[in-house]
């Protein structure tokens, strides 16, 4: 039995009253609400309830639940914003906390979720329901859920766990939960409060910090803080551990329920392995985690708007259904098992050479071994080895059993690979010995795999001793099944060039689809030769059928290709095909001098020479012509999420001539690519059009087109907002020859009173300027009133304003007027590609300079 709302002011119901004032907060969403508990005594919530602030019928309601020992003035962004979007949005605080009755009873798990259940009851909560929880309010909110699934239109969850505490408590809470501590740091003392608001990120303002303590400024207020932590049930017989896994072993139950999982990595309370659990047992669930967010996930990120997004979503339509019949990755190699002809050729330290027989033999040792040291199918396998035999062996050998690959470029710096690993939540990793050395100081999960030499008892069962283990597995049973088409087969991180880099996920048949749009666009197949300078293609060698070379280089540093290393690897194995980055050209060019007759003629056999990962300058293409002067030059355009996805020659540059950005060609046979205009805030909002001469953000269709972001639902949703298309990110135009042009990033839009600008066209017609090595264009000023800044690379030049002279020239060449230009000695550049130049750091450079402040270099 229930209470109606009271009709008295809540003021006169809550002992102490709600404060005043409390920033981000409407006191007309606070109210009292009466219920009887389960003893049959009238108890008193406090509730923050947004209804007074719609305009209209509600679309559904946000039931949201706290956890300790924060209250409902957590939510206070979600209320705000559910408001405006028409959704009622209710927020309770748990009986003995926030301002809700101190009833000075025990209050554990089972009793906590049919508390919240009495109280949604007495509010007329009828449907559609939302729950969204936070830390230990999340397991309170599954209770209810489970139990009320007639009402339940969708789960949202923030930071929290489900599986047996007991099991792995983290640090924090396992000093909070000790006996000699628990009362002490809990409720005598705010330390439990207080170092829980020290972990926002960033710090939280002074008056939010007060507001959280409001409720707790005495210690009997603070009661239930202690006792939430005491009822986290660490042992076998504590009063709540059967409840605890009663809802977790129920969740299977929400398999047909929308689910989404947010998350701040940062949280070291809840880390990672907790959203692993949640995704195991929730496989359905949309992710996103929010780099650089901790356990206070709502202060930290903008998680009203996320799930108002979500809420507003509709599932987008899939693709049109791949073919049926999809080639394995691993056919060419299976169809050349018994070839003991050369397959890997690997020069520099180490060299050596493996044949097809070697590399299918190694690649089945290697998949027997992994599944008997524990590796399953759908399993996250993270790879932190350079390219080479190695590599490709295991690679293939995680494909064949259906492991899921995770390649996170070292280029990305220490920070960068371990938000990407950390993120991917891989259950082993393969890696070299310094790799591995990095993944315990860092705390990386799962078992551990050495490739190379190394100290292998400390760091990890060597390749060698699993391809034994395979070897003695295979003499009894055969490797299983491999992957069908739709399973997960990778992710690959992007550069991280604007933001941190995201996973991308692909499945069997779109790395096929990869493998089959590069046979057919180059010609490449069983019988070709390839030197693999560029990391994303050295592993494709085997799945094309071609005989690889991996130059003798730092594949995490493009620039370390030398001319000699090149004319090596081209000679190893008689390439007529090279794959090099821009930057790895740069590098051979730089060091052509050093060619000698005899590896001059070696360059003079190459026929196809591809270049990607960044924009390709006509006049290096021409440079790299003299060394290669048979060889057609190409430069597909692509990423990470979709390569390649459009084709030109240095012919067809050449005929296209000069314009606003780099010409990167018509779209390759079975690609689609469309425009989305630009409005004058620099957004893209649609519809897709393929007309000329628009600027707009680019989007791609194809069967290789990634599957999706991986744990990142919001840049997902952005990416696919037309059905079946990707959008990229970049910006262009179409020609009238059909032929895409592209002009920069969305991100690096100068957003002027005018409209938005896209660096790229300037900058070419900068770098025309004889004294300009290269050059960007950056804005200042706020956007929609930012002016033009150039800031060019001029090698031996003090950073600062530039001298007349070349200002004069900068202006002149632009074609556009120009606030300003500086200049610098070395524009920076990304980590993975050494080549795209960092428009957002030379910006807020070129911001520092003129304000007057005395900086370096960018």
């Amino acid at each position: 039995m229930t209470s109606p709302l009271s009709d008295l002011p809540t003021s006169e119901l809550l002992d102490p009253p709600l404060p005043a004032g409390l920033p981000g907060l409407d006191p007309a969403w606070s109210r009292a609400v009466r219920a009887l508990d389960a003893d049959g005594v009238e108890r008193t919530w406090h509730v923050l309830d947004n209804a007074p602030s719609l305009a209209g019928p509600a679309q559904g309601t946000v039931l949201c639940v706290h956890g300790n020992p924060t209250w409902a003035y957590l939510w206070r962004s979600v209320l705000a914003a559910g408001a405006a979007r028409g959704w009622r949005v209710v927020a309770v605080d748990h009986l003995d906390m926030g301002f809700s009755e101190r009833t000075g009873t025990l209050r554990p798990l089972a009793r906590r979720i049919d508390d919240l259940g009495r109280v949604v009851d007495a509010l007329g909560l009828e449907g559609p329901v939302v729950t969204l929880a936070h830390d230990w309010g999340g397991i309170v909110s599954l209770g209810w859920a489970l139990a009320h699934r007639d009402r339940l239109a969708g789960v949202v969850l923030c930071n929290t766990a489900v599986s047996e505490a007991g099991a792995a408590l983290p640090a924090p809470l396992r000093l909070a939960r000790a006996d000699a501590l628990l009362r002490f740091g809990t409720t005598t003392t705010p330390a439990f409060l207080e170092t829980t608001l020290a972990l926002a990120h960033p710090p939280l303002a002074r008056e939010v910090k007060e507001a959280f303590r409001a409720p707790y400024r005495r210690a009997e207020r603070r009661r239930a803080v202690g006792d939430f932590v005491a009822d986290i049930p660490l042992e076998p017989d504590h009063g709540s551990r059967a409840a605890l896994l009663d809802v977790a072993g129920r969740l299977g139950e929400l398999a047909d329920v929308p689910v989404l999982l947010l998350w701040g990595p940062r949280d070291p309370v809840f880390s990672d392995r907790y959203l692993r659990d949640l995704r195991a047992r929730l496989p359905h669930a949309d992710v996103h985690r929010f780099e650089g967010a901790g356990h206070l996930l709502p202060e930290d990120a903008d998680v009203a708007g996320t799930l108002l997004a979500w809420l507003g979503s509709a599932r987008v339509p899939a693709a049109p259904p791949l073919a049926p019949a999809v080639r394995p990755l691993s056919a060419a190699l299976e169809e050349r098992r018994a070839d003991p002809g050369p397959a890997v050729v690997e020069l520099g330290e180490g060299a050596r050479t493996v044949s097809w027989a070697q590399l299918a033999t190694r690649v089945d040792e290697l998949a027997a071994g992994l599944l008997a040291s524990g590796v399953r199918r759908g399993d996250r396998v993270a790879l932190l080895v350079p390219p080479g035999t190695e590599l490709t062996s295991v690679v293939y050998a995680c494909l064949r059993i259906g492991a899921v690959i995770v390649v996170a470029d070292a280029g990305l710096g220490l920070p960068g690979l371990h938000r990407a690993v950390r993120g991917a939540g891989p259950a082993h990793v393969v890696g070299i010995a310094r790799a591995l050395v990095a993944a315990r100081a860092l705390g990386w999960p799962g078992s551990r795999f050495l490739a190379g030499p190394g100290r292998a008892l400390r760091l990890g069962t060597p390749l060698d001793e699993l391809a034994r283990r395979g070897r003695a597995a295979l003499a009894t049973t055969p490797l299983p099944p491999p992957p069908g088409p739709t399973e997960e087969a990778a992710v690959l991180f992007t550069s991280g060039s604007t933001g941190p880099a995201k996973g991308v996920v692909y499945t069997v048949a779109q790395l096929a689809a990869v493998r089959d749009l590069l046979a057919a666009a180059y010609a490449v197949g069983p019988g070709t030769r390839l030197v693999a300078g560029f990391a994303p293609f050295a592993l494709f060698g085997p799945a094309l059928g071609a005989v690889s070379a991996v130059p003798d280089m730092d594949v995490t540093a493009p620039r370390t290709l030398s001319a000699t290393a090149l004319a090596d690897a081209v000679a190893a194995v008689g390439a007529t095909v090279v794959f090099a980055s821009p930057a790895a050209l740069a590098g051979v060019l730089a060091t052509r001098g050093a060619l000698d007759p005899a590896r001059r003629r070696a360059l003079e056999q190459v026929e196809l020479l591809l270049s990607a990962g960044a924009p390709v300058p006509a006049a290096l293409l021409r440079q790299v012509q003299e060394l290669v002067p048979r060889a057609s030059l190409h430069t597909p355009y692509g990423m990470t999420e979709a390569l390649p996805v459009t084709d030109i020659d240095l012919v067809g540059i050449e005929e296209a001539g000069s314009g606003d950005g780099v010409c990167v060609g018509h779209p390759l046979p079975g690609v689609e690519v469309a425009l989305a205009p630009l409005t004058s805030t620099g957004t893209a909002p649609g519809p897709l059009v393929d007309v000329p001469d628009v600027l707009g953000e680019i989007a791609v269709r194809g069967a290789h087109v990634k599957e999706r972001y991986d744990q990142l639902w919001l840049a997902e949703r952005a990416s696919t907002r037309d059905a079946g298309w990707h959008r990229t990110g970049d910006v262009g135009h179409l020609d009238a020859e059909g032929r895409l042009w592209v002009e920069g990033r969305l991100a690096h839009l100068v957003l002027t009173a005018e409209g938005p600008v896209a660096p790229v066209g300037t900058e070419q017609r900068l770098e025309s300027v004889p004294a300009v090595s290269r050059a960007a264009l950056v804005g200042v000023g706020p956007a929609g009133a930012q002016r033009l800044v150039a800031v060019v690379e001029a090698p031996g030049t003090a950073a600062g304003v530039a001298p007349l002279e070349l200002a004069d020239a900068c202006r002149a060449a632009a074609g556009r007027e120009l606030v300003a230009v500086l200049v610098v000695a070395v524009l920076p550049t990304d980590i993975r590609h050494n080549s795209k130049i960092d428009r957002t750091r030379v910006a807020r450079w070129a911001q520092r300079v003129l304000a007057g402040e005395r900086v370096g270099r960018p």
